[in-house]
């Protein structure tokens, strides 16, 4: 029977792998035969038992092929984001009903697994994007653990992009050069009021009260970073100045000077995404600014057909990635000036790349705290995570825009001020040009 399997294994990948080019990964049988690469060797396939390809392609599909990563079915060794590049090969590739015919008689006639799969899949109710079911969604990814997040976060606890000044910087240098390229963009100065709209663990806030002086108030869906920002604040001694709301977006009262999202329009939903803009830019008041951060798609590529089932399933439940060209006309709509729209594509490869080491180095600690199924959802993700960002897939663009009705703008002509070192700036450096009757 093994031997079997192990000739249809071989039968299965060689007709999957035609026309790939120089097959640069080996596989690794169960049995512990092995099918070296005919290239450079940049990733070994370990199928852990006889049913392993048919767990994978059965049914067809990148979800199947994610869910038999996270239960086990096979294993990833060396380079994993090459890896999608196999996927997309076979996503990309058009086979006739004959081919197909053949591809599944040959998995059918592998053996079937019958373990017990533990499912940690997202189970919502209620309406899609309804408030109710945001707050579902929003726990179920971010109130896994915080103790879990923080083995591969850094130390601010900062969930999104770092910004790097060379390839080789460590990723706490980076996130404290994306917390200050932030607040640079914003120009903060003392006195403001600062709303960070999906404040995470309040990295943002509490950098932006303790070096530029500002009144900051976070607000997040998820009670698990309340608790952890609620500790850090105290801990800090920025009571006085910042804060954390337990309180859906299209909830949020005040008047701000400035208004920030990083890594929260990407949960808004397509079709909320007018409410979004429409909602920042009342709380702002005339002449504020915004800064929107949110992974988008990029250039050309088209969305395929049912979306990222895995993401959508395991990690970001009805999560949306827009086109940044529908997020700036929403933004318009609502009222917006864009001013600005940059571009970190490279710096999320970066990111995801030192995240998924860190979670690899500490995996036993993740599995402990969550479980075996849960660290392996991560670190699938973030490996195909970093190939979309790699191939121009995905993309993560900060936007900035402006609260001007008619008024000057009074902003520096320039950007130069962003890029003029590390901290606050100096009062003279942010001193805007007024064009105002010529």
């Amino acid at each position: 029977m093994a031997q079997d399997a192990l000739s249809t294994s071989r039968a299965l990948l060689t007709r999957l792998t035609a026309g790939y080019g120089p097959r640069d990964f080996a596989v690794r049988f169960w049995g512990a035969d092995t099918w070296p690469a005919e290239g450079p060797d940049r990733f070994t396939l370990v199928l852990n038992h006889p049913g392993a390809l048919r767990r994978m392609f059965l049914p067809p599909g990148r979800l199947s092929i994610g869910e038999a990563f996270i239960f086990g079915d096979y294993d990833l060794e060396g380079d994993a984001e090459a890896f999608f590049d196999l996927l997309a090969f076979w996503a990309d590739r058009r086979r006739g009903p004959a081919e197909k015919f053949a591809l599944w008689r040959l998995l059918r006639t592998l053996p079937a697994d019958g373990r017990e799969r533990m499912k940690r899949a997202a189970d919502l109710t209620g309406a899609v994007h309804s408030p109710d079911r945001d707050r579902q969604a929003i726990r179920y990814h971010y109130d896994i653990s915080n103790a879990f997040y923080a083995l591969w976060l850094d130390e601010r606890m900062v969930y999104s992009c770092g910004y790097f000044t060379r390839p080789d910087e460590d990723l706490a240098a980076a996130q404290l050069n994306k917390l200050d390229h932030t607040c640079r963009k914003l120009r903060l100065e003392p006195g403001q009021r600062l709303l960070d709209i999906g404040c995470g663990w309040g990295g943002l806030i509490r950098h932006a009260a303790q070096n530029y002086g500002v009144s900051a108030v976070g607000i997040t869906l998820s009670e698990r970073q309340k608790e952890y920002a609620d500790a850090a604040i105290r801990r800090d001694g920025l009571a006085d100045r910042c804060r954390v709301d337990l309180v859906d977006y299209r909830s949020a009262t005040g008047e701000y000077d400035r208004v920030v999202s990083v890594g929260m329009a990407e949960h808004v939903g397509t079709t909320m995404l007018p409410t979004y803009f429409g909602h920042a830019w009342r709380l702002l008041k005339p002449g504020g600014v915004m800064l929107n951060h949110a992974i988008g798609l990029a250039g050309a590529f088209k969305m395929p057909a049912g979306g990222f089932p895995f993401v959508k399933r395991y990690v970001f439940p009805d999560g949306d990635l827009v086109p940044i060209h529908d997020t700036l006309q929403a933004a318009a709509a609502a009222g917006f000036e864009v001013r600005d729209v940059e571009s970190l594509r490279e710096h999320y490869v970066l990111t995801l790349r030192h995240w998924r080491q860190r979670l690899l180095a500490r995996a036993a600690e993740a599995r402990q705290l969550t479980s075996d199924v849960t660290a392996r959802i991560w670190d699938y993700y973030m490996a195909g995570s970093a190939y979309g960002f790699r191939t121009a897939k995905v993309s993560i663009y900060q936007t900035l825009l402006l609260k001007q009705p008619g008024g000057p703008a009074r902003l520096p002509l320039t950007r130069a001020d962003w890029y003029a070192g590390v901290g606050p700036l100096p009062a003279e450096s942010r001193t805007a040009v007024d064009l105002e009757g010529g």
